[in-house]
């Protein structure tokens, strides 16, 4: 005869229960602030970001880019913005999005984040445990390619 004893232990939870949707629309540079330079004839309306995230532990900042074009598109330029919550500006920069777009299209894109020290989180996001400073990002469509074939 076999005696088997079952211990009952403590279930460790490893789902997390206070998720957020975030999908708010990404503020827009407005075109005034933008140099001349960087501006060429694009539609105003061309690309949406939405959903935008980067936690203070991330080396990556992830955003989902709709195409509201009527044509496929590639490699959007994007002159991102990062401020302090008072507005002050921490970072600019022109990125470049490698990702292809039927007309209508959203992806899941994913960047290289500014802040390689890791001392910034997006303030719409999680706050973290360690000490970080909560930032905004708006952003302008500064280019893109349109894909010839296919």
């Amino acid at each position: 005869m076999v005696v088997v004893a079952v211990v009952a232990m403590a279930r460790t939870r490893t789902t997390q229960t206070q998720l957020k949707n975030n999908s708010q629309v990404i503020e827009e540079i407005p075109e005034g602030v933008v140099p001349d330079s960087l501006l060429r004839d694009l539609e105003p309306n061309a690309v949406t970001l939405r959903g935008y995230n980067k936690k203070a532990s991330d080396s990556r900042e992830s955003f989902f880019v709709t195409n509201n074009t009527s044509h496929r598109i590639s490699h959007v330029r994007l002159l991102m913005r990062y401020m302090q919550m008072n507005g002050e500006m921490l970072h600019e920069r022109v990125a470049t999005v490698e990702v292809d777009l039927r007309p209508h299209e959203t992806r899941l894109v994913a960047i290289k984040t500014f802040d390689v020290q890791r001392l910034f989180y997006y303030y719409a996001g999680p706050k973290p445990r360690k000490s970080a400073t909560p930032f905004k990002v708006a952003f302008r469509l500064v280019g893109y390619d349109i894909p010839v074939g296919r």
